[in-house]
């Protein structure tokens, strides 16, 4: 007698539950939490800057009477900003439109892409802008010359050595900062990597074995370092050429940012840099960007399109540090 098989009764389909597609965590992206994000109508324009030398002295004086007051005065800079614009599109075909089957949604998936890729382009940005060596000032030692000048951190015992002390490290870099500028760090970006080198490392082991949890959690690490945001920064490149096998690594490792960020940006209030957002265009949002669903008639295609205008933008060089060579 013949037999039904399985071929008989079942033709295979996609499930519509469920897809599989290893995308980018926005938690991996730091650029939009170091800094406060500045709205700007307008591409361009300026702002003012007071330099901070006619403020840290006093000319004040005893006066006798009948007798004038000694005058002073200080100067205003101004400081430009410009809002590059970055943008990529995909093109959906009708007849590709006309074959996808349930769950493909050509849309959602190219808005998912496009999105995925601005993010990229503007974390890549930020760590070339701030995570570079020769960027920040905060950090000010007597050189071989015997001059005073600025230079980025290097630990003399790397993090991975048990003898090394990342909280002391940190600590004479935030007195440095505040000896020349007042301001209290506030703001530590972490590589990855070196994130997870502090949390297996045997002096924060020690201080958090009492603890609740006894679990290291960033929220500990930014109570033990003395800042109000600890950040990792875990955002992945893949840096193969497109259809070669994928090279993927973290955008920035072994390296530490210490910044003053100014919690509620306003007039007379210092920050070590902004991230200007170019809002003034139809259909931008907050952060400067914004799609658009564009009919391609000559091509019969719909065009997916998304756009980013954005300066990640260095204010003040003095309320920042780099520390590189972490891991040695």
């Amino acid at each position: 007698m013949p037999q039904l098989t399985r071929s008989d009764v079942h033709v295979d389909r996609p499930l519509t539950l469920i897809s599989d597609a290893t995308l980018q965590d926005m938690d991996s992206y730091v650029n939009d939490k170091v800094f406060p994000v500045i709205a700007s109508i307008k591409q361009s324009d300026l702002y003012f800057h007071y330099p901070r030398e006619y403020w840290f002295q006093t000319a004040a004086t005893k006066v006798a009477p009948a007798t004038e007051t000694p005058g002073s005065g200080w100067h205003v800079a101004t400081k430009k900003f410009f809002c590059e614009e970055y943008g990529l599109h995909v093109d959906i075909a009708d007849q590709i439109r006309q074959s996808e089957d349930d769950p493909i949604d050509m849309n959602r998936d190219a808005t998912e892409f496009i999105t995925q890729h601005l993010a990229l382009r503007r974390e890549k940005d930020f760590v070339n802008r701030f995570m570079s060596p020769g960027v920040w000032g905060g950090l000010v030692t007597t050189n071989s010359a015997g001059v005073l000048a600025p230079e980025d951190f290097s630990p003399d015992i790397d993090w991975t050595k048990a003898n090394s002390n990342p909280m002391v490290d940190v600590s004479r870099i935030m007195s440095n900062v505040r000896k020349t500028t007042s301001k209290r760090i506030n703001t530590m970006v972490v590589a990855d990597d070196a994130n997870e080198a502090l949390k297996q490392h045997p002096l924060v082991l020690d201080r958090i074995k009492y603890t609740e949890t006894g679990i290291v959690t960033e929220q500990l690490l930014a109570r033990m370092f003395g800042v109000d945001k600890y950040l990792v920064a875990s955002a992945v490149e893949n840096t193969a050429q497109e259809g070669n096998a994928g090279v993927f690594d973290f955008l920035v490792g072994g390296k530490f940012l210490l910044t003053y960020s100014q919690p509620s940006p306003g007039i007379l209030k210092p920050s070590a840099g902004y991230t200007f957002a170019w809002t003034g265009q139809y259909g931008s949002s907050a952060n400067g960007m914004r799609m658009k669903n564009i009919r391609m008639e000559a091509i019969e295609a719909d065009r997916v399109e998304g756009k980013m205008a954005y300066d990640q933008h260095l204010v003040s060089p003095d309320l920042g540090v780099l520390g590189v060579n972490l891991l040695g």
